[in-house]
């Protein structure tokens, strides 16, 4: 069962490097064909570009483990980003914090009361300046769901 304690729980800051290389690869995995994430040397970084911090927060300043979702139970339900200027570009040292935001709990309709369970993660640039903010929601239901008949 989730913890509703983990609310706070404010994860270890880290760096995350906007590469060039990086954004062409994330565009060419999402079949993208904008020249703005695939050509310029100043490339843009597609808004779910963001979504690759999950591999560069080290596994022991992640504030999610404080959630204790069971993963049998669980499931990714919502990712939402939201920007407060223009998307970074390549170059872009950004500084990601995350944190729990919230646990609270609400009757679903098959699989009983399920557990939301919900991070945002801040993006800084080198001025301190909030670049984005992603805003990612699990969930875990009460027992697994069953087959409607």
């Amino acid at each position: 069962m989730a913890n509703p304690d983990a609310v706070g729980t404010e994860g270890t800051p880290f760096e995350l490097v906007v590469e060039r290389g990086k954004i062409r690869e994330f565009a060419t995995a999402t079949y993208s064909t904008n020249p703005d994430y695939l050509d310029r040397k100043d490339a843009v970084a597609p808004p779910t570009f963001l979504t690759t911090t999950l591999l560069w927060q080290p596994p022991e300043g992640n504030p999610w483990k404080a959630v204790e979702l069971d993963g049998k139970r669980g499931l990714h339900a919502e990712q939402r980003y939201e920007f407060f200027g223009p998307p970074p570009k390549a170059g872009t040292r950004l500084t990601c914090t995350s944190r729990i935001a919230d646990v609270h709990t609400k009757q679903g309709r098959r699989g009983g009361e399920m557990t939301f369970a919900i991070m945002t993660t801040d993006f800084h640039d080198e001025t301190g300046q909030l670049v984005a903010r992603a805003t990612m929601t699990g969930v875990e239901t009460a027992r697994p769901t069953t087959e409607a008949s």
